[in-house]
């Protein structure tokens, strides 16, 4: 349960009002391709820590995903499979 309201909290971060300089800078984020995609994936939350708002150089990023059965897991682990 409690990841289930950390996340709800990462998802409503106002990009407005966030301190984006404690985002993550997506740049400085490393994946090593030849790891399982299951360690690629936690590696990639581990260092971005929020998956719905970061930073890309100067620019504070917030990413949504349409109403669909698709979770945040399933999204990434695409993004992460087409990496390979």
């Amino acid at each position: 349960m409690t990841q289930e309201i950390d996340l709800a909290q990462m998802k409503n971060v106002d990009i407005r009002t966030v301190d984006r300089e404690a985002l993550v800078d997506i740049t400085e984020v490393q994946i090593d391709g030849k790891m399982p995609q299951r360690q690629r994936f936690d590696s990639f939350l581990r260092q971005v820590k929020n998956p719905y708002c970061y930073r890309c150089g100067n620019v504070v990023v917030k990413i949504s995903f349409s109403d669909t059965d698709a979770t945040l897991e399933d999204r990434l682990e695409q993004y992460l499979k087409s990496l390979s």
